[in-house]
């Protein structure tokens, strides 16, 4: 898998189009990665002694990573070479 835990991601499809985030923990089996702020979803708790009213808890769910691609510090940056002309 090209894409590890710690690195800086863009989401190519879905609700989160065009969205980046650091991939918290990656998934090799079902191919897919939790990424921070990225595939919300909310989650009820049921209620304990310890919280009587229960709660909801808002998570993130894994996107599968042929939605993700590493992402780069600026378009631009990437299609100039060093020298900043462009090739003829």
């Amino acid at each position: 898998m090209a894409i590890k835990k710690g690195d800086t991601v863009l989401v190519l499809t879905g609700n989160d189009r065009g969205k980046t985030g650091e991939v918290l923990e990656s998934i090799p089996s079902k191919s897919s990665a939790v990424v921070q702020g990225v595939n919300l979803r909310w989650r009820h708790k049921k209620p304990t002694q310890q919280n009587p009213k229960g709660d909801r808890v808002q998570r993130e769910f894994p996107v599968h990573i042929s939605n993700l691609r590493p992402a780069q510090a600026s378009k631009a940056a990437a299609k100039k070479p060093a020298s900043g002309k462009k090739k003829s």
